[in-house]
């Protein structure tokens, strides 16, 4: 069939607005909205049939008219959006079943391959519109909010994409892990023995910088992506860890870096502090969670029994550059696959000793564990610093003191 025959078929199904008639030929020439489209055919089939030209009228068993309505849907777009700080959008639309089955079906019936289906034009007009009136633009890739009509209930739903941040952070004080952490025994619910807070521990460095970026971003809450993880008892030193901090559905978007950074400190009491570089995006998180980088660490070691400087310093230097096989650690065994890996330690220095105990700084790849590396984990590690010197070894104390950019979790 030619068009003026589809257009009297698809007419036939009932009152049909020009924006849908419009739409079952939406692909066929350019620069023409699908209400002129629709109109245009109309009038083409109006002479082309030496019929009456009969503007569309009723309520179209398509869409129920729904495309009449496209200003509305715009002020309640800009509405919701009153605010939120944003600078780019994307508009979608749920179409209710009965109108996809709808136009679905005219598809089928007539073997039309050139139309544009409703969600299309719906969040291209709504889009139009919500542009002209705020002077914000549509953005399909990566867009500060995404708003999603129901036409169903008459509403609209707002989705703010999260706004990402790339820093450095040092962790000052032992005791505080890198993320939350939910109560073992009530999983997060609150109980006598997390003090009804239900966590684990009381803070951590995840919190300590979240609470005050959460604030300033008024965002529903945040989530840290460290380049690894140092222990719990361990502090991280030096310059410090890389980390992009996610500020979840954020009603602001551009806060000043410096001025964040600053409250941060502030509010950490010394007990993190953050220098905040730049800001970053979902890509760099699967970059920095993913590759590797080496990291050097200072250690306190205890060992019993009574050594020389110059024997501690021998076995210690026997175990720079050679393979380490290390099964996991009992310590992790309950979230980690139970496995061998080989890692080496790069370098291994005697720094002499501080309170009776060894001072010890090592450079290792990335995954190596470092205590179990002192101890031998009861020969689950060989070569150890224990299994060298013939005797019990462990660590006191541990604090990370350079980290590369990327790195894996110890």
């Amino acid at each position: 069939m030619n068009l003026i025959e589809l257009a009297g078929s698809i007419l036939k199904y009932g009152d049909t607005c020009d924006h849908c008639l419009g739409r079952f030929f939406g692909k066929r020439s350019f620069g023409l909205t699908n209400e002129i489209r629709g109109r245009s055919i109309r009038i083409a089939r109006a002479l082309a049939c030496n019929e009456p030209y009969i503007q569309a009228a009723g309520t179209c068993w398509v869409c129920g008219n729904l495309l009449d309505d496209i200003a509305i849907w715009a002020e309640r777009v800009v509405a919701s959006l009153e605010r939120i700080e944003y600078a780019t959008f994307l508009i979608g639309t749920r179409v209710p079943p009965l109108m996809a089955e709808s136009e679905e079906m005219v598809w089928s019936d007539l073997h039309l391959t050139d139309a544009e289906p409703l969600k299309a034009e719906m969040n291209r007009e709504v889009g139009k519109a919500v542009s002209t009136l705020t002077g914000k633009s549509a953005e399909f890739k990566n867009p500060d909010v995404v708003i999603l009509l129901d036409p169903a209930t008459g509403k609209v739903h707002v989705e703010i994409h999260p706004v990402f941040f790339y820093g450095r952070y040092r962790k000052m004080e032992r005791g505080i892990p890198q993320t939350h952490w939910d109560c073992r025994l009530c999983h997060g619910k609150g109980c006598e023995r997390c003090n009804f807070t239900g966590k684990q521990y009381p803070d951590s460095v995840e919190e300590l910088i979240g609470r005050e970026a959460a604030g300033l971003f008024q965002a529903e809450g945040s989530v840290l992506h460290g380049s690894g993880r140092e222990d719990i008892d361990a502090r991280m030193m030096g310059t410090g860890r890389p980390f992009i901090m996610e500020m979840v559905a954020p009603r602001k978007r551009s806060p000043a870096l410096p001025e964040l950074e600053e409250r941060i400190n502030r509010s950490a009491g010394g007990r993190v502090s953050v220098t905040l570089e730049r800001w970053s995006g979902r890509h760099e998180v699967e970059i920095i969670k993913s590759n590797k980088a080496h990291k050097k660490y200072r250690i306190l070691v205890e060992v019993d029994g009574s050594f020389s400087a110059d024997e501690v310093r021998s076995a210690l230097q026997s175990l720079e550059g050679v393979i380490i096989h290390q099964r996991t650690p009992q310590r992790v065994a309950h979230r980690r696959a139970d496995k061998i890996r080989e890692r080496r330690a790069l370098s291994v220095e005697y720094r002499g000793e501080e309170s009776g105990n060894i001072v010890v700084e090592i450079t290792g790849e990335a995954g190596l564990y470092i205590k179990e590396l002192i101890s031998g984990d009861n020969g689950r590690t060989t070569p150890s610093l224990a299994g060298i010197l013939g005797t019990s070894a462990r660590v006191s104390s541990l604090d990370v003191v350079q980290v590369g950019e990327t790195m894996e979790e110890e």
